[in-house]
């Protein structure tokens, strides 16, 4: 009978352990009771895996903490598929909205380029799956899907009759983690890393030569929303920055001896004042970065709090093709702090206090609110829909400016589709809507890069970070100040 050996494995780890384990020998005997009682007595045969995989072992690693997981043999096969698979996709950067996908910009090469796909197209059905009643979870869900394989889109045209079908093959595509490079300012730098994978260090470095290098009078490196990744990458680019010999990283765990990670001590670092970026999806590595740049006085970090994951995850292969993802270690700051927030429940949680673990900024900065006005006009997708008709009729360079005229045409635009917001309200958001405006009709004429650097010159954390460095809205750029 399958529960027997379950019984005998059991007997036999008890068995082995030895006395001054203390309670553990009685707690696995009075676990085999229980469960002898639940495979005889119990109204519904309780199948030995269920049992086993589905309960007593999720259970005790539930009382550990969130990440120490137990895989079952189908779980642990798709950790390794996971593992090995590549990125795929068809190379289009899509404006997501309750019920509609729209195009900003189809990257050369890409299978949607060769397509024909062109920014403002709207994606109206994928596989035959119509996106008019889905909201934006379930369309991020099914544009990932739809990535993993051949799919056929229904593309409207604005100005075409009928809908285009085009079917597109998804192709392995290089995605630089470093999203974003471009002067903020006159001799300032800013650089968005979305994540760290095994060439950011290399990325962000070729990313501030071809910004003038040592020659920059700062830099701005953004980590808001990196979830993290890769260790070394991590330590790659915060030793871009710190002096030989500095120590970036110690772990330490109750069965994992201390370990000191510091700068290389040929390496050559950039001395330029630094200020780095983090919100609540700042996470593991990204804290790494932010936390050996702060605890050495290097950066000023600006933003929010951090996510606060600061945890070594071992997998170890088990028998019968199963696994476990086990928290095996902690990594603290250069000066000890805990990257990792303690969990809700533990003794650690009891005494650190709210503000343990992440990366408490050193500047706290909040991005601006989203007023009802500004949601209604979002969900509609009103900017996006506008931009797609202007294009269409005008030529924009980099020299495009939001004039009064425009404005006046987007209130009209938005009172033909029942938004019509007060006097009040309009003067109160008249330079917000500029900078929307501007930012998606730049998205789809020149490119997302373009349209990027105009919302962050808006943004009130990127502006506190180029006050730390000395910088103001006075030095932006021509083509990124907003008219007035």
């Amino acid at each position: 009978m399958p529960g027997a050996w379950s019984l005998v494995l059991l007997a036999a780890l008890a068995a082995d352990q030895p006395q001054e384990s203390g309670d553990l020998p009685a707690a696995l005997r009075q676990f085999m009771k229980v469960y002898a009682l639940v495979e005889t007595t119990a109204a519904e045969r309780v199948h030995p895996d269920k049992a086993i995989y589905g309960g007593a072992i999720p259970g005790m690693l539930r009382r550990l903490d969130p990440h120490s997981v137990f895989f079952d043999p189908e779980q642990f096969e798709q950790l390794k598929e996971l593992e090995r698979s590549t990125r795929k996709g068809f190379g289009t950067i899509v404006s997501v909205l309750p019920g509609r996908v729209i195009v900003l910009q189809a990257l050369p090469g890409t299978p949607s380029a060769r397509a024909g796909i062109v920014p403002g197209d709207e994606i109206v059905a994928i596989n035959d799956i119509s996106l008019d009643r889905l909201d934006t979870d379930q369309l991020i869900a099914l544009l990932g899907e739809s990535r993993q394989r051949p799919a056929k889109l229904e593309v409207r045209r604005p100005g075409s009759t009928g809908l285009l079908t085009l079917t597109l093959t998804p192709e392995e595509m290089q995605s630089p983690s470093v999203e974003r490079a471009f002067l903020i300012a006159p001799g300032v730098g800013y650089l968005r890393v979305s994540s760290f994978d095994l060439q950011t260090g290399e990325q962000v470095r070729d990313a501030i030569e071809r910004l003038g290098g040592r020659a920059l009078d700062g830099l701005v490196l953004d980590l808001r929303n990196n979830p993290g990744g890769i260790l070394s990458a991590a330590l790659e680019t915060a030793s871009l920055f710190l002096p030989p010999g500095a120590r970036m990283l110690t772990a330490r765990g109750r069965a994992v001896g201390p370990r000191e990670e510091k700068v290389p001590e040929k390496s050559h670092p950039y001395t330029f004042p630094l200020a780095v970026l983090i919100n609540g999806r700042s996470a593991s590595a990204a804290e790494i970065v932010a936390g050996a740049l702060q605890d050495h006085g290097r950066a000023v970090i600006v933003g929010e709090p951090s996510f606060g994951k600061g945890l070594v995850e071992t997998v170890y292969p088990l028998s019968d093709n199963t696994g476990l993802a086990l928290t095996t270690a902690y990594y603290y700051t250069p000066k000890g702090r805990s990257i990792q927030r303690p969990l809700p429940g533990t003794p650690l949680a009891e005494t650190a206090g709210e503000r343990a673990g992440g990366i408490q900024p050193d500047r706290i900065v909040y991005p601006e609110p989203l007023t009802p006005f500004r949601a209604v006009v979002e969900a509609r997708g009103s900017f996006t829909s506008f931009a797609t008709e202007y294009i269409r009729r005008h030529t924009v360079n980099e020299d495009f400016q939001v004039t009064p005229a425009l404005l006046d045409e987007f209130q009209g635009y938005l009172a033909q589709r029942n938004i019509q917001p007060s006097v009040a309200e309009w003067s109160r958001e008249r330079e917000w809507i500029a900078t929307r405006l501007k930012t998606e009709i730049l998205n789809q004429a020149l490119g997302v890069d373009k349209g990027d650097q105009v919302e962050l010159a808006r943004d009130p954390v990127v502006r506190a970070a180029l006050r730390a460095l000395g910088a103001d809205q006075a030095r932006l750029a021509p083509s990124q100040r907003l008219s007035r």
